[in-house]
C-alpha cells in the first residue's frame, strides 16, 4: 500500500493537468473571455493601423528625406516651426563648413491653396528644393525638377485625377505650375500633398508676389530649414552647428512635432492606447479573480494532495497564457483582415507589421500581469479552511 502510494505522480508532475482540463469543461465561459480579449484585440490594430496612417499622412513627406536633421531660425517655436522659420543662405554656408556636415540645403517649405486647370481646388505643400541638390527627390515616373515652373508631385497626387502635364495655379497669387513628374509613392506634409519645386520658384511665391510682378531682392536669401545629413559613421554636433550659424535644430524624428497637428493627434491616440491596454489588463484580472474564487475547492483539493503554491500558480498562468494567445492571434486576425479593407479607403490607415507585433505583445503581456495579480489569491488558499475544515 505504502509502494503504490509512493509511486502515485504528485501534483507538480502532471504539467497543466488542471488547466487544460479546466479550458475543455469550461470552454462557454472560457469563450466568453477570449471573445471579449479578441474584440480588444482587433481594436488594437485599428488604432495602431490609425495611428500609423496618420503618422505617414502628416510626415511622409519628411520621412521620406534623406536627412538627418533640419536647422530652423534661432528662438523659433518648435510647433510648425517649418512655416514660422526664416533663415539665410549665409545659414546654409555656415552648417556646410562644419566638419560632421556631409551635404546642407536650402529648404523651403509653406502650404497654399490652389486649383486646376479644370477649376478643382488643390490643395499642396510646396517644398522648395534645389535641383540637384541631395534632398532633390527621385522621380518615379516623369521628369526631375529644372524647369521654373515645373513640380514633382506626390503620387497621391495623380491619384486624386491629375496628370503629368497638367497646371495647377496658386490662388490670390495667380502663379501657373505644371506637373512634370511624381515620387512614386506618397509625400505628404500636414496631411497636405507634397509638391516639389525648385527654390528659386518657392522664394517667388513664398514673398507674396504675384505673377509678373517685381519680387524684393532679399527673397532670393531665404529658405523655412537647412536640411543637414552627417558624414557617413558620424554624428551632427547640433549645438555647435547651432552656436556658429545661430540656429536651432532638430533630428529629423524630432522635426515631426513641427508639422501640423503631429503632436496633438499622436498624443490623442497614444492616449487611448495605453487605456485600452490597461482596460485588458483590468478586464483578464477580473475574469481570473472570479474564476478562481470559484474553484477555491479544487484548488484545495489539490493543495492537500501534495501540490504546491508554486504548481498551481504555474498552471493558472498557463491557463492564461493560453486564453490570451489564442484569443489574441485571432483578434488580430480579424484586425488586419478588415484592416485591409480600410487601407483603399480614403481614411489615413496603413498597417504595419512593427505597430501589430507590438500591440499584441504588449496584450498578451499586460493580461498575463493582470492574470498574475488575480491568480495569486491561490497563495492564500487554506485547504483545510476551503474544503470545511473549520466546522
Amino acid at each position: 500500500m505504502a509502494s503504490a502510494r509512493a509511486d502515485r505522480p504528485r501534483p507538480e508532475r502532471i504539467p497543466m493537468f488542471l488547466a487544460l482540463r479546466e479550458l475543455r469543461f469550461a470552454r462557454s465561459r472560457f469563450s466568453l473571455m477570449g471573445g471579449v480579449v479578441a474584440l480588444i484585440a482587433v481594436l488594437m490594430v485599428v488604432l495602431s493601423g490609425l495611428s500609423s496612417g496618420l503618422v505617414n499622412d502628416g510626415v511622409s513627406g519628411l520621412k521620406n528625406q534623406p536627412v538627418d536633421a533640419f536647422a530652423f531660425a534661432g528662438g523659433t517655436k518648435t510647433d510648425s516651426a517649418f512655416s514660422r522659420s526664416i533663415v539665410d543662405l549665409g545659414q546654409v554656408t555656415t552648417w556646410a563648413a562644419q566638419p560632421d556636415v556631409a551635404d546642407a540645403a536650402p529648404f523651403g517649405s509653406m502650404l497654399v491653396n490652389a486649383h486646376s486647370s479644370a477649376g478643382a481646388p488643390v490643395d499642396l505643400a510646396l517644398f522648395g528644393v534645389e535641383p540637384g541638390s541631395f534632398i532633390d527627390p527621385h522621380v518615379a515616373d516623369g521628369q526631375a525638377l529644372g524647369a521654373d515652373d515645373g513640380i514633382v508631385v506626390s503620387q497621391t497626387v495623380l491619384d486624386d485625377g491629375l496628370a503629368i502635364g497638367d497646371t495647377v495655379t496658386i490662388d490670390r497669387i495667380g502663379t501657373t505650375l505644371t506637373i512634370i513628374g511624381t515620387t512614386g509613392n506618397q509625400h505628404t506634409f500636414g496631411h497636405v500633398d507634397v509638391a516639389y519645386l525648385p527654390l528659386t520658384t518657392w522664394q517667388e511665391i513664398h514673398s507674396g508676389a504675384a505673377a509678373g510682378e517685381q519680387v524684393r531682392p532679399d527673397a532670393y536669401t531665404e529658405a523655412s530649414a537647412v536640411a543637414l545629413r552627417a558624414v557617413d559613421g558620424a554624428t551632427l554636433d547640433l549645438a555647435a552647428g547651432d552656436a556658429a550659424a545661430g540656429t536651432s535644430s532638430m533630428t529629423l524624428t524630432e522635426s515631426f512635432g513641427a508639422s501640423p497637428g503631429y503632436t496633438a493627434e499622436t498624443s490623442t491616440l497614444l492616449l487611448i492606447q495605453v487605456f485600452l491596454y490597461a482596460i485588458s489588463a483590468l478586464v483578464v484580472g477580473a475574469f481570473f479573480t472570479v474564476w478562481t474564487i470559484q474553484r477555491r475547492q479544487e484548488l484545495a483539493v489539490l493543495r492537500a494532495m501534495g501540490g504546491s503554491t508554486g504548481y498551481l500558480m504555474r498552471d493558472g498562468l498557463a491557463q492564461a497564457l493560453i486564453v490570451l494567445v489564442a484569443s489574441s492571434a485571432v483578434g488580430v486576425a480579424i484586425g488586419v483582415a478588415g484592416g485591409g479593407l480600410l487601407s483603399g479607403t480614403a481614411m489615413p490607415f496603413a498597417l504595419e507589421a512593427p505597430a501589430i507585433v507590438l500591440a499584441f505583445a504588449l496584450l498578451v503581456v499586460l493580461g498575463t500581469v493582470g492574470a498574475a495579480f488575480a491568480i495569486a489569491r491561490i497563495a492564500k488558499v487554506d485547504p483545510l479552511k476551503a474544503l470545511g475544515g473549520q466546522r
